[in-house]
């Protein structure tokens, strides 16, 4: 069946293995990958479908209203996976307003422009919003977040998140568009951008810097393999219920000081470098404020209706996590110079 599908956010670290899972998948589909390429939109990682005769590249930020209606109106796309945030919370607390900016107002004008292009026509149509476990707020050191669970977001960035969904909602029982929701737990895996704690260890570890650390290191958080993470997101576009929502966790629940410490035995291993040798650059830093303790996801919604479940352990998925970055060293270097941000022109420049 040939589909336009609309990918926001598909040069991001997230959206450019759920581009890649639908190119390769996909071949009938023309898949649209819409993306501002901000500091964490990076082409260089889809350099190995950048050539596919169903891919197709468009360059547009979805804060700017006209430009996205214009975009909706040349390709009229039948399906819009969203991913197009900011997501980093240390970057929401100094800058909140560009978070409304990007998550609110964006995500409505994606909304406003599928129920323009629409018109009322659902019937193979799907706005598939992808968020995040932080709207749901903090847990203590039992329990898990379900689909029930009330919203509690404690940061301007999930706040931001939160509202978005919101908005996805009503704009599903105002209009009847027709949604799906998936909120997912933290990911860790190739091609992620090193702001994040793993790829910002492993960077530091091969350059023998510190690892910070923050506070204790008691935050627990609950890990998802990022290629795992886009075969749910093809799942639930495909066959999740319309109007329904469905988390998506990697039932890997890790306390920060031990995931850094598993990492420095396994970055030690791979390095050859002496056992602990890595870990003495662990390095406690100042809390960051409105920090949750842990988050943890009840995934069993999406295992009992659709099947999907990990394929990875968390320690697998290190592994190849570690394996990719250290065979890729010339991505790394390129992200943490800014050099990447050059690719577009170089690429796209006629």
């Amino acid at each position: 069946m040939k589909k336009t599908i609309l990918i926001t956010g598909g040069a991001g670290f997230i959206g450019s293995h759920v581009v890649r899972e639908f190119v390769t998948k996909y071949p009938s589909y023309t898949i649209i990958n819409l993306d501002a390429l901000t500091y964490a939109g990076n082409l260089e990682n889809l350099k190995d479908i950048e050539n596919s005769p169903n891919y197709i590249f468009v360059k547009a930020d979805i804060t700017d209203e006209h430009l996205i209606d214009q975009i909706f109106e040349q390709y009229q796309p039948d399906g819009v996976i969203h991913l197009a945030a900011e997501s980093h919370v240390d970057r929401s607390i100094t800058s909140p307003l560009e978070f409304v900016k990007t998550n609110v107002l964006g995500t409505v004008n994606l909304l406003n422009a599928s129920k323009k292009i629409w018109n009322g026509n659902y019937e193979g149509k799907r706005f598939h919003h992808v968020s995040t476990d932080e709207v749901y707020g903090a847990l203590g050191e039992t329990g898990f977040f379900t689909e029930e669970t009330k919203y509690d977001p404690h940061s301007p960035y999930s706040a931001s998140k939160a509202s978005s969904d919101h908005f996805v909602r009503a704009y599903a029982d105002t209009y009847g568009l027709p949604i799906v929701l998936t909120n997912c737990s933290n990911n860790y895996g190739p091609n992620h951008f090193p702001e994040k704690l793993i790829p910002l260890c492993i960077h530091n570890i091969i350059n023998y810097k510190p690892l910070p650390i923050y506070g204790d290191g008691k935050y627990t958080r609950d890990w998802l393999y990022v290629i795992d993470h886009a075969k749910a997101i093809d799942l639930v576009f495909h066959e999740g219920k319309n109007a329904e929502n469905y988390n998506v966790g990697g039932f890997n629940e890790w306390q920060n000081l031990d995931l850094v410490k598993e990492l420095c035995r396994q970055m030690d291993e791979k390095l050859g470098r002496e056992k602990g040798e890595s870990e003495k650059l662990i390095t406690f830093v100042k809390d960051r404020p409105g920090h949750d303790l842990r988050y943890a996801i009840d995934a069993s919604k999406i295992n009992q209706e659709l099947g999907w479940k990990p394929s990875v352990t968390f320690e697998e998925g290190l592994s190849k996590t570690i394996d990719w970055f250290l065979d890729n060293k010339e991505w790394l270097d390129n992200v943490t110079s800014g050099n990447y941000q050059k690719y577009y022109d170089q690429q796209y420049s006629n």
